[in-house]
């Protein structure tokens, strides 16, 4: 009787510990997925659209000369151009590609978008000078146009447009690092592991 007793405790004390176990297991499960929807939903946040705008202004000059005879006789015409633009370079989070390791608790971002420069330019003529043999064309809208786009980008380049958009693009990547050091996961990105801001070394 007193075997039977023993037994049956035994028996009552193992199941205790499988119960237990069990509800570590499904605790703990459950503690990954919320952790991992968590994180899913903050580089869902991260993933929009960030945005630095800029303007730049500028005059130039445009001359042209139509000659005919050797040179003889030629017809002129040109024009002042007042250039006022505004600029935006931008990244679109939604193309960012991540991967998510459950298991061993990392975020491994694969690709980061490069920046997109959109420059919107205002072109007023002043000064125009033309003759009828000469007129100014479509032609010469389209080219003054491009020469006015290959000098934005030329005081863009030198500008700190493109710096402050990146270091934009960097605070919101931080949101990122914040929330998975806070967690206890680990994000990596070009095979280094992000401690902080400075780790990101963005090319683009």
């Amino acid at each position: 009787m007193r075997n039977r007793i023993l037994v049956g405790i035994g028996l009552v004390a193992i199941l205790v510990l499988l119960f237990k176990f069990c509800e570590f297991k499904k605790s703990d499960s459950s503690s990954l997925e919320n952790n991992t929807n968590l994180i899913q939903q903050q580089i869902v946040n991260v993933g929009k659209l960030v945005v630095t705008e800029g303007h730049f202004a500028e005059v130039l000059t445009y001359k042209d000369q139509d000659t005919y005879f050797g040179g003889m006789i030629a017809f002129d015409k040109k024009a002042l151009i007042v250039v006022n633009a505004d600029v935006t370079v931008a990244y679109d989070m939604h193309q960012m590609k991540y991967d998510i390791n459950e298991k061993n608790k990392i975020i491994t971002i694969l690709n980061i978008p490069t920046a997109e420069i959109k420059i919107s330019p205002d072109i007023q003529f002043y000064d125009v000078n033309q003759s009828k043999l000469n007129p100014f064309t479509g032609d010469d809208y389209n080219k003054i146009n491009k020469s006015v786009k290959a000098s934005l980008a030329k005081k863009i380049e030198k500008s700190t447009l493109k710096s402050n958009a990146k270091n934009r693009l960097i605070s919101e990547l931080s949101k990122m690092l914040i929330l998975t050091n806070s967690m206890g996961w680990k994000l990596q990105y070009q095979g280094n592991v992000i401690d902080k801001e400075s780790d990101f070394s963005l090319k683009n």
